[in-house]
């Protein structure tokens, strides 16, 4: 996926963000989150992974950024658990 080439990105209710490089998860995240919002979604899930925490915590902080989104918590452990954040939108 560094090929320089967009990545066209499924707007669906959830985002698993395994497939992008480090470096593209924040901005894969940005443009998924702002177009799953204009397209009226109330509710999505990132899949960031467990790991150590890093991933989780980056996503985080962008999500505390952006004045969309009303909350964010952890997944129930059917969708994920701490390796997802639920995001509801505002």
């Amino acid at each position: 996926m560094s090929d320089g080439e967009p990545i066209e990105i499924p707007i669906e209710d959830t985002l698993d963000l395994h497939p992008f490089q480090p470096a593209e998860i924040r901005d894969a995240a940005l443009e998924y989150l702002r177009e799953a919002h204009a397209r009226g979604f109330k509710q999505v899930r990132l899949i960031h992974g467990r790991g150590i925490g890093v991933q989780r915590e980056r996503i985080r902080s962008l999500l505390a950024s952006l004045d969309f989104v009303a909350s964010f918590t952890d997944a129930d452990p059917s969708g994920g658990g701490w390796g997802s954040t639920v995001v509801l939108f505002r």
